[in-house]
């Protein structure tokens, strides 16, 4: 007995041991739980059912073992007892508590699995609304996902012709080559390189669409978007930007390129660009230094004169000279201005200039020599003899050389020409004469007009010479005096011209005064002459009008323009629709010495007529858009139910559906036959619809004529023998091939075979002749009908034009049209010859393209 107390003490201990290794183990277990409760709600649950589970089964064995012990030392020692009990309690308590613990992780079990369901129900729908936006109709989406097939989800409209299929990839095919090569470029950087992109791109017909590349999740995927109409016009204006830059950047490298000076200058006049060689001229090192120091290689006064001289519809275009490496330069200057600023280059022509310069030079130093002088001069000694005079002095007086070479006095001189009636008359001679010879004796120089009696005006200088003797300069004023004359007169016509204008005219000076106006101006704004009368400020005038028209963009606008301080003055020109219903297009036009004028032209019934006719011509578009719609509409529209009459029609002469009376069938027979008529008149209607549209295309091919012969023949026997007419063709053995289209070029035989063969009388024959001519093919067909009048062959091309009346049976009259519009597509012609009692004959002319294409009907 005593001997195994130790080792139940020892199995005690032990079982104490593995409760507090389970106890230990349930706390580790739930520590684990609260470290992963990050990870979800569905990780937690797995570890609280873990940590139950390794509980449970850590108790149930410690307890099983402490009641073993508890019986097997019942007789023992009180003590022991007590601990037996004590033990069982606390295994008990473990039990409760664990299991309220699994109660409660029950619970939180399922309430987790509601919210799991539930953001899986949510997921599912967001999934959906995903797919549903992917698979729109105006987007499509590329992944790739590592080197696998790529993935395509949604569609594009078919008008971008994107193909929907594997050759969606194959850009080269539907994509311009610029897009497509920019595009794959993109694409490579962004499964290689995780490059972003977002770019536009044009389809061979023009449609614009959006490409959007990005990295997700390990895959590289490209969206591509059909645009709308406001997103597609931006791209457009895009697409044109960069071109636009292209081409800006050609050209400015082009002028980098060159040895003459160009530049570019905004609305102010501050440097914007230049080119290598204007940094080169200024000493800069590069031309963004030359434009950030804004270095000018002209001179100011230069850059002035260029300002005030050049307009939009006048570009400045001048020599000018300026100082370049230290040295004189001189270059052909060309500057023109433009909305955004202005723009120059410079040519050096100082090699020019100096040539130019050497020969004035010269020039100078002849007219030195007073003989070359156009000037009539004489110069007198100290003894009043003639000493020099040069030739413009004889051709003005036309005296004798001898004479002058006499040296004679200059009261002799003036004697000579008053003898000769050249010297103004004069009513004291003497006293003249001693005024004009006065000049020996005065300090200054004397002028005095002479008008001479052949008309002519001189101003003549004469000037003593402080040595003695005078020299005398005839300066002829006639032309001057002509054109002052001249000119008072022009301005009397002008200012007649100017009043008897029915535009209304009105300058006003730099102060904003009117200066002139005309009673069209005063009539046009309703104002009287003293509220214009010269002197009147801008705004007063402004003010006196503001019953007419008083709005920001009438006489404010105006007094901006005329009284504005900008270095550059500005013009402008618009209409004004005044309150009264007149419409009026004025125009701001800067003058010299400052002074604007303003004109007013009243466009009231012009723009009432432009109106009337724009709205008569948009109600003929209207109405023949209407028209063209109807007529396709009733086409297509009637085509069913007849397709459906012919067919029942053939069904019910099949023997399947039973045997008909001789009346059903002749009624079947003329069921048929109407339907077939009114058919063909459909699709004819179509036709010409479909080319009054414009929307008729021609299919060419390679036709072969003899083939095309013997198909129309075979087609045109059944009306041939209705009408109990033969065919004669006349052709060629060999008539080789044309390219054009085989279905309209067939129709048109058949409708002229048709046509001759209803208006042929019976037992006679219709004749088709046909040959080549180059690469034209050319047939003629022929009836022996009664022909037609020569007032009716100018409408036998226009539509519903019918010979119903002469024909075996009537026709809606389109045949020939249809003929004559098919003709024209080919681009070729037919012509018609007839006369009354001799047959008519039809002759169409088919040019050959060469290569075979499809073109559209104009």
């Amino acid at each position: 007995m005593k001997s195994s107390l130790p080792g139940q003490a020892d199995d005690g201990a032990r079982a104490d041991r593995r409760l507090l290794m389970a106890g230990q183990g349930y706390r580790s277990a739930t520590a684990h739980e609260a470290a992963t409760q990050e990870h979800g709600p569905l990780a937690r649950l797995l570890k609280s059912c873990a940590a139950g589970t390794a509980l449970a089964a850590l108790a149930r064995p410690a307890l099983a073992q402490a009641e073993q012990q508890a019986a097997a030392t019942a007789h023992l020692f009180t003590s022991s007892q007590v601990v037996g009990v004590s033990v069982v309690i606390g295994v008990i308590s473990a039990a409760l508590l664990s299991t309220l613990w699994l109660v409660r992780q029950r619970g939180n079990l399922e309430n987790e699995s509601r919210e799991i369901r539930s953001a899986l129900s949510d997921a599912q729908q967001r999934i959906s609304q995903y797919q549903a936006l992917i698979a729109d109709k105006n987007r499509r989406i590329v992944i790739w996902d590592g080197n696998a097939r790529p993935e395509l989800l949604g569609q594009l409209p078919p008008e971008t012709g994107a193909p929907q299929d594997g050759e969606f990839l194959a850009f080269g095919l539907w994509l311009k080559s610029r897009s497509a090569s920019e595009l794959e470029k993109a694409i490579d950087r962004l499964r290689d390189e995780a490059q972003s992109f977002d770019m536009v791109v044009e389809t061979i017909r023009d449609e614009i669409l959006e490409a959007q590349g990005r990295v997700s999740g390990g895959r590289a995927f490209v969206r591509f978007v059909a645009l709308n109409n406001l997103r597609a016009e931006l791209a457009e204006l895009r697409i044109e930007r960069d071109r636009l830059m292209t081409s800006i950047s050609a050209f400015q490298t082009m002028l980098d390129a060159i040895d003459m000076p160009a530049w570019q200058r905004d609305p102010v006049g501050r440097l914007t660009w230049v080119n290598q060689a204007y940094g080169e001229a200024v000493e800069a090192r590069s031309p963004q230094q030359a434009i950030n120091e804004g270095r000018e290689m002209l001179t100011t006064v230069a850059r002035e004169r260029i300002r005030a001289t050049t307009t939009p519809e006048s570009p400045f275009h001048d020599k000018i000279s300026t100082v370049v490496h230290g040295n004189r330069t001189f270059f052909d200057v060309v500057d023109v201005r433009v909305p955004g600023g202005s723009a120059g280059i410079a040519i050096d022509v100082s090699d020019i200039e100096a040539v130019r310069a050497e020969l004035e030079r010269t020039l100078k130093s002849h007219a030195e020599t007073l003989d070359h002088l156009a000037t009539p001069v004489a110069i007198f000694d100290g003894d009043r003899r003639l000493q020099f005079y040069n030739q413009a002095f004889v051709a003005l007086w036309e005296l004798d050389i001898a004479f002058l070479e006499g040296r004679p006095d200059n009261s002799e001189l003036l004697e000579r020409l008053r003898a000769a009636k050249k010297l103004p008359d004069q009513l004291n001679w003497k006293s003249w004469k001693e005024a004009a010879l006065s000049v020996y004796r005065a300090l200054d120089t004397q002028s005095d007009l002479w008008h001479l009696p052949n008309g002519q005006t001189l101003r003549v200088f004469a000037t003593a010479h402080p040595q003695g003797g005078a020299t005398w300069v005839f300066e002829n004023l006639t032309e001057q005096v002509d054109l002052e004359t001249r000119y008072n007169t022009l301005v009397k016509v002008q200012g007649e011209t100017i009043d008897h204008l029915s535009e209304g005219v009105a300058v006003f000076g730099p102060d904003g005064r009117i200066r002139l106006s005309n009673p069209a101006f005063r009539a046009l704004w309703g104002i009287t002459e003293t509220e214009a009368k010269p002197g009147t400020h801008i705004r007063a005038l402004g003010e006196a009008c503001a019953p007419s028209y008083d709005r920001p963009d009438g006489w404010k606008t105006f007094a901006e323009l005329i009284t504005s301080f900008d270095d550059e003055r500005r013009s402008g020109q618009g209409t004004l629709e005044l309150f009264s219903g007149l419409v009026l297009d004025y125009a701001v036009i800067p003058l010299p010495n400052a002074q604007t004028m303003l004109t007013f032209v009243n466009m009231t019934d012009s723009v009432r007529a432009e109106r009337a006719l724009t709205e008569k011509n948009e109600a003929l578009r209207k109405a023949d858009e209407l028209k063209n719609d109807f007529v396709q509409h009733v086409s297509y529209e009637l085509r069913s139910p007849l397709t459906n009459i012919i067919g029942f029609t053939d069904l019910l002469r099949t023997p399947g559906v039973g045997p008909l009376t001789e009346r059903q069938a002749e009624y079947i027979d003329h069921i048929s036959t109407s339907s077939s008529v009114l058919l063909t008149l459909v699709n004819d209607i179509l036709d010409l619809a479909t080319v009054d549209a414009g929307i008729m295309r021609l299919n060419y091919a390679d036709i072969d004529l003899n083939d095309l012969l013997d198909d129309v023949s075979m087609q045109i026997a059944d009306r041939l023998h209705e009408s109990g007419v033969a065919l004669e063709i006349t052709a060629p053995a060999y008539l080789g091939s044309i390219v054009a289209d085989p279905q309209r070029l067939k129709q048109i035989l058949l409708k002229l075979l048709s046509n001759a063969a209803n208006f042929s009388p019976e037992g006679t024959s219709i004749s088709l002749e046909c040959h080549r001519e180059g690469t034209d093919f050319v047939f003629a067909v022929s009836d022996r009908g009664p022909g037609i009048s020569p007032d009716m062959i100018a409408t036998v091309f226009d539509r519903f034009a019918t010979g119903a009346k002469s024909g075996k049976r009537g026709g809606a009259g389109l045949g020939l049209s249809i003929v004559d519009s098919f003709v024209s597509l080919h681009h070729g012609d037919v012509t018609i010859d007839s006369e009354p009692g001799k047959g008519t004959t039809v002759v169409c002319r088919i040019p050959s393209v060469d290569v075979p294409h499809s073109a559209a009907a104009e």
